[in-house]
């Protein structure tokens, strides 16, 4: 397999630094001197005209002079020479480059052009490069150091990416002391090309990497960040921290949902779908940072608590508590266990009280009776220092125990001068150490939060399905007819209608513009009813005085209509009426009152909110978000972490609520907002759900000028299963198959389709010597997020009733954003039928679509049959000039 494009940013053989200077207090000089001092194998170059040499290196006047291949430029200058330089490396063939240098967007309009002009060249070469205004990069275990940062720090295993160049160094500075080492530290600056999105893109697929830390400020690209962050943390623990969470936003007032979420709700949501885990504070960064530089993953959330103090043990299971970590049951076989070894005045429960004068023998014993105890998942264990404790032995015991077993133990020694040399000895033994217990339990908290988030991350909602499927054409022609008209806003019939062109339940409606009108719609609809007024010019009905309920006659509908044309135009003389909606009472007597919302977040796009409904849901603040595209473990999750949940169990006479038709209505609310991206805000308030279903009381649209482009999801910050790519194909001899975009959940069906190819088939598709697939490799394949990539498969049904996977094509966009590398394999004995040739057709159909211009990849030479098809498909030919046994094979989509 090729190198990623920016393995020369973090691998680079030759380095050449412009602006390096003689002056030792310029950050030109710092940087210089980081990279000769720094252990670096690889050549470095100074360009100044200032200088001949700078401490005995030779200074070059420009590249030319030095005429020898460069993979890295690192930038020190003046910001107004930047984009010259860039294009000097451009042309000199160098990929990549850091800018250290100011002087850009943070300077007004001037640095603004500046940055344009710098990005323009760098497009036109194709060199990818971190800043401007940035601090670096630093490899560790190469000895790169291109950052004005003094002290390098140790090598590890924990990736740091910052978009602060003073957080970076902080973390450094504390990460010496307390022995975590890292692979990468990656200062972004402005992100005015590289973004996190890339960066962690590069960090998949790193072995050195196994966890990622993220100082995030702003997100440039919420498709980008979401597609990195999904794919990193399908393989690595990520944790992030965000700077801003309070930062003032706009927000749509006129709407329940508009004024419940703000910016950092949706952040939130994103990182939920992630599968990444957050963290609010510097402190418990440092704390998770320290828990991922061990070299334990938690394998579920159940907790033991060891302590020789019952103070801490309380404290401990108090923030476990607030945090929802279950402390671990016991077994009976482990209690007598227990028992046989601890002092008769132990606490016989979870959290153990090992007593104040346990020695190191005891805490061991203890220890060692948990881990082997298999409803544990890890272990906490807490010292303070008494006259008669062991401190030093204890850890040194502890540790030992600790080196043999994979569940996580941590530690959490309190004290000072007593506890200092185990706090030592811990770091050493790579065990995570704590000075207090509510830290010890949100470090163990990262590790299970990350395992949990895993569940949220493999969702990948498919469609509804095509039992009854909506009505997408005839939603889009409603507000296409209200944006006609020069509207926003739906009114309430037009609200309905669109909830039901997606099948949503919904009270049935009419208009009536006169009192006789509203007499007859209600004496045909049945009593009790509802009367409400209808105008597109007013969002709350109730704010002035336009609604009326159970209504039970004919006298109180003709009273009602009178008293609600007088209120509302007292109250909003302007407003353009259109008579009133007429709706028959749900008065149902079980019935609880929800709310569905849907806000479009400027970065992340549709974001569904869902809480206790009715006019108070403002005033409670009782909602949950998720990001869509939803499915029915998304859409259950999303009910379940809300007060309101407890509401739809059964309490006093209230049988349970028929939670199955909520969920329904979030996942039509969720295709709504995948199809439609019209779609601003959307208020379902109330919903009202009973043991008989749920069904839409009011609702409330608002929508927006969109213009749709080649990829239709987007607006969408998470790329849904592309059911429209599912097609059925019949061979010639009559077999039926279906070809569709792969799913996490075809991971084994993929799995047994590679290890049944032929030997040479797998030689011709991985170009090396494979039996089976890798996990890592499996998941790679199979976890896409369909926006870099797509995999579309073929299957059939077997003898036995089973789906059988018989051939794939997949390709994945290049960085350019305009071209996609491909691969195909079909199994042995369907080759010859045309479903290579099918298969590829609906891959190029599926690039095309996605707005991309050409297609390419690579085939060995000696595979005759794939060079065939490619002739067949109207693919160019020609060898590469590095690799004869590699053909190139390209062609226009």
């Amino acid at each position: 397999m090729s190198k990623h494009y920016l393995h020369p940013l973090f691998t680079p053989r030759s380095i050449v630094v412009f602006g390096a200077s003689a002056n030792p207090e310029s950050v030109g000089s710092i940087v210089f001197q980081n990279l000769l001092q720094s252990d670096y194998k690889g050549k470095i170059y100074a360009i100044n005209p200032k200088y001949e040499e700078i401490t005995g290196q030779k200074v070059y006047k420009n590249l030319q002079e030095i005429s020898e291949p460069i993979d890295l430029a690192v930038i020190i200058t003046p910001a107004k020479v930047v984009p010259s330089i860039i294009e000097s490396c451009g042309q000199y063939g160098v990929k990549t480059a850091v800018i250290v240098s100011v002087g850009f967007r943070e300077t007004g309009p001037a640095g603004v052009k500046l940055e344009k002009n710098l990005l323009n060249a760098a497009k036109r070469y194709g060199l990818r490069f971190l800043g401007p205004n940035c601090l670096g990069l630093i490899r560790p275990s190469i000895g790169l150091n291109n950052t004005f940062v003094k002290s390098m720090p140790k090598a590890g295993n924990l990736a740091l990416v910052s978009q602060s160049g003073a957080l970076c160094t902080a973390i450094l500075d504390w990460a010496v002391p307390n022995g975590v080492g890292f692979s990468s530290v990656v200062s972004l600056g402005t992100s005015a090309d590289l973004d996190f999105g890339e960066i962690l893109d590069y960090l998949v697929s790193d072995p050195q990497t196994h966890g990622i830390l993220l100082y995030v400020e702003g997100i440039h690209q919420a498709r980008s960040f979401m597609s990195g962050l999904r794919a990193a943390a399908r393989v690595k623990p990520v944790i992030v921290i965000k700077g801003g969470r309070h930062e003032a936003t706009s927000r749509a007032a006129m709407s329940h949902s508009g004024a419940l979420i703000g910016r950092d709700d949706a952040f939130d949501a994103a990182l939920k779908r992630a599968g990444v885990v957050r963290v609010y504070t510097f402190g418990q960064l440092f704390a998770a940072a320290k828990t991922l530089a061990s070299r334990y993953k938690a394998k579920g959330n159940q907790l033991v608590i060891i302590t020789n103090g019952g103070g801490p043990g309380v404290m401990a299971t108090d923030r476990a508590a607030d945090l929802g970590i279950p402390l671990a049951n016991l077994s009976q076989v482990s209690l007598d266990k227990l028992s046989a070894c601890l002092p008769t005045a132990w606490s016989r429960a979870n959290p153990i009280d090992v007593c104040t004068d346990a020695k190191a023998d005891v805490y061991a014993q203890a220890l060692s009776i948990c881990l082997e105890d298999k409803g544990v998942d890890a272990v906490l264990v807490i010292l303070t220092p008494h006259v008669v404790s062991e401190p030093l032995e204890t850890a040194k015991a502890i540790a030992e125990l600790a080196k043999k077993v994979t569940k996580p133990v941590l530690a959490c020694w309190m004290g000072g001068e007593q506890t200092t040399e185990s706090r030592h000895w811990f770091v050493q033994a790579h065990i995570p150490d704590f000075r207090t217990p509510e830290a010890a339990v949100e470090a163990f908290f990262y590790l299970s939060a990350y395992h949990r988030n895993q569940q949220l991350l493999l969702q990948t909602p498919a469609s509804l399905g095509r039992v009854d499927p909506p009505d997408v054409e005839g939603a889009r022609m409603i507000i296409e007819s209200v944006l006609a008209e020069r509207r926003k806003v739906l009114t309430e019939m037009e609200s309905k209608a669109l909830l039901g062109a997606f099948r949503i339940p919904v009270v049935s409606t009419t208009i009536a513009r006169s009192v006789n009108e509203a007499l007859v719609m209600a004496e045909s609809i049945g009593f009790p009813v509802a009367v409400k007024i209808n105008s597109h010019d007013i969002s709350h009905k109730t704010d002035v005085g336009g609604v009326r309920l159970n209504l039970t006659s004919a006298r109180e509908v003709r009273d009602a209509y009178k008293s609600i044309m007088q209120s509302v135009l007292e109250k909003r003389p302007e407003a353009h009426l259109d008579g009133v909606t007429i709706e028959r009472m749900e008065n149902r007597v079980h019935g609880r009152e929800m709310m569905v919302g849907v806000v479009r977040d400027p970065l992340f796009g549709p974001v569904i909110s869902f809480g206790i409904g009715g006019t108070l849901v403002e005033a409670l603040g009782d909602v949950n978000f998720s990001l869509p595209p939803l499915n029915r473990y998304l859409a259950r999750t999303l009910i379940e972490n809300t007060k309101a949940s407890k509401l739809l169990d059964q309490f006093r006479h209230f049988p349970p609520a028929d939670r199955e038709s909520l969920e329904k209505v979030l996942l039509r609310v969720s295709e709504m907002v995948c199809e439609l991206p019209w779609i601003k805000e959307m208020d379902i308030n109330p919903l009202i759900v009973d043991e008989q279903g749920a069904i839409a009381v009011d609702a409330r649209i608002v929508v927006q000028h969109y213009m749709p482009g080649p990829d239709r999801y987007a607006h969408m910050a998470i790329h849904p299963y592309p059911t429209h790519l599912v097609t059925q194909w019949q061979l010639p001899d009559g077999t039926d198959l279906i070809i569709r975009p792969i799913r996490p959940e075809d991971a084994e069906m993929e799995k047994v389709f590679v290890r049944n190819l032929s030997d040479e088939s797998r030689y011709f598709r991985f170009m090396q010597t494979l039996q089976e697939l890798t996990p890592v490799m499996l998941m790679r394949f199979t976890q896409i997020d369909y926006d870099r990539e797509m995999a579309l498969i073929a299957v059939i049904r077997d003898d036995q009733g089973e789906d059988k996977q018989v051939g794939v094509a997949r390709y994945s966009i290049n960085p350019d954003g305009e071209t996609c590398e491909f691969a195909l394999v079909v199994s042995d004995e369907m080759q010859g039928k045309g479903l290579g040739h099918k298969l590829m057709n609906c891959l190029m159909s599926a690039a095309r679509s996605r707005g991309l211009k050409t297609i390419e990849g690579e085939v060995l030479t000696n595979n005759y049959g794939m060079l065939k098809l490619m002739n067949k498909l109207g693919f160019s030919t020609s060898i590469d000039d590095e690799d004869r046994s590699i053909t190139l094979v390209q062609r226009p989509l």
